[in-house]
């Protein structure tokens, strides 16, 4: 399992917007080949950021198989034009005897 975390940087004044097109988006994603979940936050002292907690089967079912389909560019339509900068994303594996 690796876990994306994505760090999403919203204009503050379009947060409700972007949360329901977040929610349109969700179904989008969660069919994506290899998907497994998605844990959304929102910052509390910078609320205009939003942590995704992605769990994907592989890394290359996110930077792959999602990021080089037409559900990517579905998902980036929705939820990119709310973006105030890019995204910053990162991949993470779990640590033998901690996780």
């Amino acid at each position: 399992m690796v876990l994306e975390h994505a760090v999403l940087t919203v204009r503050s004044e379009e947060a409700a917007a972007f949360e329901e097109a977040l929610a349109k988006a969700r179904a989008v994603i969660s069919a994506a080949v290899g998907f497994l979940s998605l844990t959304v936050r929102r910052g509390i002292e910078s609320p205009d950021h939003y942590l995704l907690l992605i769990e994907w089967e592989s890394l290359e079912d996110h930077t792959v198989g999602f990021r080089q389909s037409e559900a990517f560019v579905e998902w980036r339509g929705l939820i990119g034009p709310f973006f105030e900068s890019p995204p910053i994303v990162d991949h993470y594996l779990p640590v033998a005897g901690l996780s």
